[in-house]
């Protein structure tokens, strides 16, 4: 599986340390066996999980602007971490509200010796962010609306809204609530995954 990872990083031209190929390979093993007893993910292949679930994660790595991002909504840990394995330096709050998924990404902390990730289970809109944070991601986790009423109180002033999204939500981007506005769309290429791939980017109006 590390060959495969590797073409496949070559192809989004991703420079990564052997650990952290081991690294991203050993949480892929570690969501295939326990995708079987807990359900995390519709992917049922390992080579499928590098494309659609590696991949499509650290693609966005190069926009994040910050050192403390929080994964709403993290579901096994997508995007969170991937990102924190590719960012060690930048530290990622693993956020959801079904336990399971909470148990297992504290064993893939455990296993994986990641410092750099805190799995948390809670309800988003009942978490306080102090210190603030500078970004909040989301993967597959509500529409643009749902997220920022939810998620309003986590970024610092600063902070940014990221997005993971197929094509490009207009109709949820020109439904923005007050006191938002959009900061950009980045097209996102990952290599052999069909289909469009943005992440939008949000910010507070001033």
């Amino acid at each position: 599986m590390i060959n495969k990872l590797s073409s496949l990083l070559n192809a989004a031209q991703i420079t990564l340390s052997d650990q952290q190929k081991q690294q991203l390979v050993g949480y892929v093993e570690m969501l295939h066996k326990w995708n079987k007893a807990y359900n995390l993910t519709s992917v049922r292949e390992p080579e499928q999980m590098l494309v659609r679930h590696i991949m499509d994660s650290i693609v966005v790595e190069p926009h994040l602007h910050g050192s403390r991002f929080i994964d709403v909504g993290t579901g096994p840990g997508l995007p969170g971490v991937p990102l924190a394995i590719v960012r060690p330096d930048a530290h990622f709050t693993l956020l959801d509200s079904l336990g399971k998924r909470i148990r297992f990404l504290k064993q893939v902390q455990h296993e994986l010796k990641l410092d750099n990730i805190e799995p948390v289970q809670s309800r988003v809109e009942d978490w306080p962010a102090e210190p603030p944070f500078d970004g909040v991601i989301s993967r597959a986790f509500a529409s643009l609306n749902d997220m920022l009423n939810w998620c309003h109180h986590l970024p610092g002033g600063e902070g940014r809204f990221y997005a993971l999204k197929g094509v490009v939500p207009e109709a949820e981007i020109a439904a923005l609530p007050a006191g938002f506005s959009l900061d950009r769309v980045v097209r996102l290429s990952v290599p052999q995954l069909e289909g469009e791939r943005h992440l939008v980017i949000i910010k507070r109006a001033k």
